[in-house]
């Protein structure tokens, strides 16, 4: 009896048939329901809205409705905002392992890898944006909630020298819950080696674009997305180092509905843009040719 009690179900959507014909003389329990494949329909996490999930990635998962910017996993993001084809990986077989030989933490990291298809939480390299060269780091939440590690930190950092050294701008897409605490002290480590590697690129006059996305917090923010020479974020992006709840139970006092948002930190100095995802590839590709970066990998 338990067994049948906690065994897994397919995962399909029910929906009573409305081509029977006359159903009102159809008790609810023998009207027969469609199954819907998953995955096949998506909700906004917004506004609730139901979108047809073919439809929603050819608007690159922005919300018809109401506008909300779903979360992008990094080879999407790669995908809508570097030329095609222009791509080179850096470090693709940097992997975590388990250094503190924390319990469960080998495990998680395995699972993670078959979740999201990546392999660490963020992924490096260099290509094209309308033709202008850039080394490019771009997390990805779906991996370890975008938890910065050890290999994170040191894969953006080896992306930091590679555009130091080439003298190529250097854009990082942000997304982070945070350090990730498995590591302990070898993670929250990494926001000074970051820190250091940019103040070098900054040394030798490089360019560095953040591109802050949902959500962006901890050591991330405190680091590397909030360094950048220029900083733009996506519409409602959530940002800042600690969480909303942490910080009302700190100050004691209601914080604004809107607070953390990319919009709310625009008005408050701590953004230069709020871009909407279909203008980014253009604002970056307009920026790139502001500052003089010239075609050409």
């Amino acid at each position: 009896m338990f067994k049948d009690l906690f065994h897994k179900k397919r995962k399909y959507a029910t929906i009573p048939s409305g081509s029977l014909g006359n159903e009102d003389s159809v008790q609810p329990e023998e009207r027969p329901k469609r199954e819907i494949p998953e995955g096949l329909m998506n909700k906004c996490g917004k506004c609730g809205s139901i979108q047809y999930s073919k439809e929603l990635e050819k608007n690159l998962k922005v919300c018809p409705s109401c506008g909300y910017h779903m979360r992008l996993n990094a080879l999407d993001r790669i995908r809508i905002t570097l030329d095609e084809g222009s791509f080179i990986e850096y470090d693709a077989d940097l992997v975590s392992v388990d250094p503190l030989e924390f319990p469960g933490y080998a495990t998680k990291l395995e699972q993670q890898t078959l979740k999201s298809g990546l392999r660490e939480a963020v992924v490096t390299g260099q290509g094209t944006i309308g033709g202008l060269p850039a080394v490019v780091a771009v997390m990805s939440f779906d991996f370890f909630t975008g938890s910065m590690g050890s290999v994170v930190g040191e894969k953006i950092t080896r992306a930091i020298e590679a555009a130091t050294e080439q003298r190529l701008p250097l854009i990082i897409f942000s997304t982070s819950g945070g350090a990730r605490m498995q590591e302990s002290i070898l993670s929250l480590m990494q926001m000074a080696k970051t820190s250091a590697a940019l103040a070098r690129l900054n040394e030798q006059g490089g360019l560095y674009i953040s591109v802050i996305t949902d959500p962006t917090t901890g050591g991330v923010s405190a680091s590397f997305a909030m360094l950048g020479d220029i900083i733009i974020a996506e519409p409602g992006a959530v940002f800042g180092f600690a969480g909303r709840i942490v910080i009302e139970q700190t100050i004691r006092q209601k914080l604004p509905d809107d607070f953390q948002t990319a919009e709310f930190n625009l008005q408050h100095g701590q953004l230069d843009m709020v871009v909407h995802r279909k203008e980014i590839k253009a604002t970056l590709c307009k920026l790139l040719d502001l500052h003089g970066v010239k075609g050409g990998v």
